[in-house]
């Protein structure tokens, strides 16, 4: 199998398309979308999402330091969509999209109420990179809609019908493939394509070891 090289491009997908809303001073609320958004720490609890300066909703969560991820479903798609492209200049997104302003608890801007998982978040640092800013920020808090709880408190997030976004194209997810750390269970499977047999090394006539 031949590898053709490109210069270098953004293609680590697929990505969440994460909706992120901010308010500004008067009180007014906008929900843009964001591919390039994710996890930096556990503890203390952190993400980061690069936006662009043009963004109308950069300047907004640059000056109250404040904004929301609402993660995303196959009945948000549209509406991620529709927020990725249209500005919130020139639109109430919440209004257009029908979609429900929900009450944060720690910080001024609304989540989306039709989504499963709300994350408040407070501005840490602002890096300027270059087309892009990455604002990383402390997850202040965390709201979870109970429907997707089951009988013992667990988050069944795997019912939620998430999506990604890879190379442009929004897809739902697929089948579970196995659950963090399958792989050295005792009852993983003994044979795998993508695993190759580690070769033990072989002892030499004195008694050493040597290199195969």
């Amino acid at each position: 199998m031949a590898r053709v090289h490109w210069k270098p491009a953004n293609m680590l997908y697929p990505a969440p398309p994460v909706m992120i809303s901010c308010m500004d001073e008067e009180g007014r609320a906008n929900i843009m979308t964001a591919a390039w958004a994710g996890t930096l720490c556990s503890d203390p609890v952190m993400v980061s999402v690069a936006i662009r300066p043009e963004r109308y909703s950069h300047d907004i969560i640059q000056r109250t330091g404040e904004f929301v991820i609402s993660l995303t479903t196959r009945k948000l798609a549209f509406a991620a969509d529709f927020c990725g492209v249209r500005s919130g200049r020139d639109i109430d997104k919440f209004e257009y999209l029908h979609l429900t302003k929900e009450p944060s608890r720690l910080v001024k801007p609304p989540g989306i109420g039709e989504s499963p998982v709300l994350l408040e978040c407070r501005v840490r640092e602002i890096k300027h990179l270059g087309l892009h800013d990455l604002f990383i920020a402390d997850v202040v808090s965390v709201g979870v809609d109970d429907a997707y709880l089951d009988e013992k408190g667990r988050l069944a997030l795997e019912k939620a019908d998430l999506i990604a976004y890879s190379h442009g194209e929004y897809y739902a997810l697929g089948d579970m493939l196995g659950k963090f750390g399958f792989s050295v269970r005792k009852d993983a499977p003994k044979k795998n394509a993508c695993r190759k047999s580690v070769k033990k090394p072989v002892s030499d006539a004195r008694g050493g070891r040597r290199k195969l």
